[in-house]
């Protein structure tokens, strides 16, 4: 639908009137000028290093400076750096988890959109980043006479999140009203599930490896109180000036709303528990978009009791609302413990209130006093009937679920050796996408090793491709790479648009039987990064063949005959190999470095080199030095 006029939605929203009969639609009259950028030369050598060019700036006419918009985030970071140069920003303690003397407790409520492509109530399509204001309908809006529709489909994907979250699905549910008021709300009530939810009663057991505390010992379980359908708000964007402008785009996509139970003690775990759920609603296909792009956030109920009494009820809670960081989540429980538990040692009373926090902040802040259940009078929805749900569909759904991260992970460390960090991160990286590259390429580098491909001796290829597609790729649009702004392209199927798996598969393979060196291997990797491949060379052979660039390694004599010559007048580092106490490792690499500035660098192996430079002092130049001594 087009996009609706700020000035239109404000004579409606504030005043009631309406701009034009018949369908809620207008005529765009913006005439955009868009301004293209001409194609940036590129003019890269091979196997050259990347020149740093400077920019030019281009002159322009003296106008009357115009105050420059910095935005909020950077703000904050700005602001933060500020005080730790001065030394006012609050250390960290070396064990923040605990406090001696008091006992945390933390629930959380974890907001996430469902991967649907209706709203909620609406046939009105999902908009992530399109125009403002270009995805509503009357329902939206609240538009007298508008009536809810629930959009069947929009159960689906939560189906799933509940079933990966190990939650007993409801047969019958209902959907309430929830009445507040705020602009970002037009109806003037929420509509969610309070008193019958769809799920009930699931649990997340978190691991050492999931990053809980160390406190927690080897693993924690964590208690699902319920998970609820509820409609979004509509997405406000501060403006300077104090002017806010409010994109109704996002009001009535489908959420979930995730309500743990008090079962959390400790900072870190809590921060755990919200990424190992990204990780679930993301293998389930429920939740597409995680916490960096705004697809989920977690509200945190923070209190504190003293220690001593575990029989006295928990403490007076505050809330902390719209955290959208892993880190933001551990740090906020931070500060607001920290503060309750200075209010409480100083004769104060903790008040039930909602609470704020900041990118680079030391303290939670006051938002307003927190509403009780009866301030927002739920009701069941007048206008809604309850959603059955048949066993047989909650069935299906289950038998299609396939494998979870846990049970992935375990394979990764068990098939390939990787660590649980590595492994955690390949499952975690791009919503899931770089883990089916990584066993693309796994079933591609298969098929070149041959029938014996599950032998031991291949275990050093598979971990190899695990290194460079969880690092390497990663690098080529990391901060420090000028492509930094570009994507990888990785698609739902395993897929890489820059870095097809075939020419990947290629470069480790001649890797791995160390028929390319490590520096030839990440040029290529380059190249096809920028498509050189295939728009200058057809595949990965032909660079090779064309540039010359394969490892025709030196034999044994040669190393040893290089070995020699590099030892020549470096009697003095000799002399430290002669009865050392502890063996002269950094003296052994300033040998090998000598050998491979004074050799045909493309032909030398720095693992070989390295050995035989070994094998050459123990036989050789030590007996030397103590015949002539």
């Amino acid at each position: 639908m087009p996009r609706l006029r700020v000035a239109a939605l404000s004579r409606y929203l504030l005043h009631g009137q309406f701009f034009t009969r018949g369908c809620l639609r207008s005529e765009a009259r913006i005439t955009r000028t868009v301004v293209r950028n001409p194609a940036k030369p590129t003019a890269i050598q091979w196997l050259q290093t990347r020149a740093v060019h400077a920019e030019t700036i281009s002159s322009q006419p003296d106008v009357a400076p115009s105050p420059t918009h910095v935005p909020l985030r950077k703000q904050l970071k700005d602001e933060a750096k500020k005080q730790k140069a001065s030394g006012k920003k609050k250390k960290k303690n070396a064990n923040n988890q605990v406090v001696d003397g008091w006992e945390l407790t933390v629930g959380i409520e974890i907001h996430a959109q469902l991967n649907t492509a209706r709203k909620l109530f609406s046939p009105a399509t999902t908009s992530f980043n399109d125009e403002p204001n270009s995805h509503v309908a009357y329902f939206d809006l609240a538009t007298p006479g508008s009536q809810p529709i629930f959009q069947k489909e929009t159960l689906i994907p939560a189906l799933r999140a509940a079933l990966a979250l190990n939650c007993d699905i409801q047969s019958i549910s209902r959907f309430d009203r929830k009445h507040y008021f705020h602009w970002d709300q037009p109806s003037g009530y929420q509509i969610t599930q309070y008193y019958e939810p769809f799920a009930r009663g699931g649990r997340i057991v978190l691991q050492g490896r999931d990053g809980i505390a160390a406190e927690d010992g080897d693993g924690v379980s964590i208690g699902i109180k319920q998970i609820q359908m509820e409609q979004d708000t509509a997405k406000t964007l501060a403006q300077p000036g104090d002017v806010n402008w409010v994109d109704f785009n996002r009001v009535g996509m489908p959420l979930i709303e995730i309500i743990t139970l008090p079962d959390i003690h400790h900072p870190a775990t809590a921060a755990a528990l919200v990424r190992k759920v990204q990780i679930l609603l993301n293998a389930a296909d429920a939740c597409v978009l995680g916490m960096e792009a705004g697809g989920l956030r977690a509200d945190i109920n923070v209190s504190v009791r003293r220690s001593d009494d575990p029989s006295a009820p928990l403490g007076q809670r505050t809330e902390i609302k719209n955290l959208s960081s892993f880190k933001a989540v551990e740090d906020a429980i931070i500060a607001e413990r920290d503060r309750q538990i200075a209010v409480l040692e100083s004769g104060g009373t903790i008040e039930s209130e909602t609470r704020g926090w900041s990118i680079g902040s030391t303290e939670t802040r006051r938002l307003r006093g927190k509403e009780g259940e009866v301030d927002y009078r739920y009701m069941p929805d007048p206008d809604l009937g309850p959603v059955i749900i048949g066993e047989d569909l909650v069935n299906h759904l289950h038998g299609g679920m396939g494998e979870l991260p846990d049970a992935e992970v375990d394979e990764l460390i068990q098939r390939f050796g990787l660590t649980p960090k590595d492994a955690l991160s390949l499952i975690a990286l791009d919503g899931g996408k770089r883990i089916e590259y990584f066993w693309n390429v796994v079933d591609l580098l298969a098929k070149r090793f041959g029938p014996n491909a599950n032998s031991p001796e291949y275990l050093p290829g598979y971990q190899l491709a695990a290194n460079w597609v969880l690092h390497e790729l990663g690098r080529l649009t990391s901060e420090r790479s000028e492509d930094a702004a570009q994507d990888l392209g990785f698609t739902e199927d395993g897929q890489c648009d820059r870095v097809p798996v075939r020419h990947l598969t290629d470069i480790l393979l001649y890797l791995y039987q160390r028929r390319i060196t490590a520096k030839v291997a990440k040029e290529l990797l380059w190249a096809v990064f920028r498509r050189r491949i295939p728009d200058e060379y057809p595949a990965i052979d032909a660079v090779l063949d064309e540039e010359n660039l394969w490892f025709e390694e030196l034999d044994e004599d040669e190393y040893v005959e290089l070995a020699c010559t590099a030892a020549e007048g470096q009697d003095e580092v000799v002399r430290q190999f002669v009865d050392y106490k502890n063996y002269p490792q950094g003296k052994l690499m300033f040998l090998v470095g000598r050998m491979i500035r004074l050799g045909a660098e493309e032909r030398i192996d720095p693992k070989e080199a390295e050995r035989v430079m070994r094998r050459v002092l123990e036989e050789k130049l030590v007996p030397a030095l103590k015949d002539r001594s």
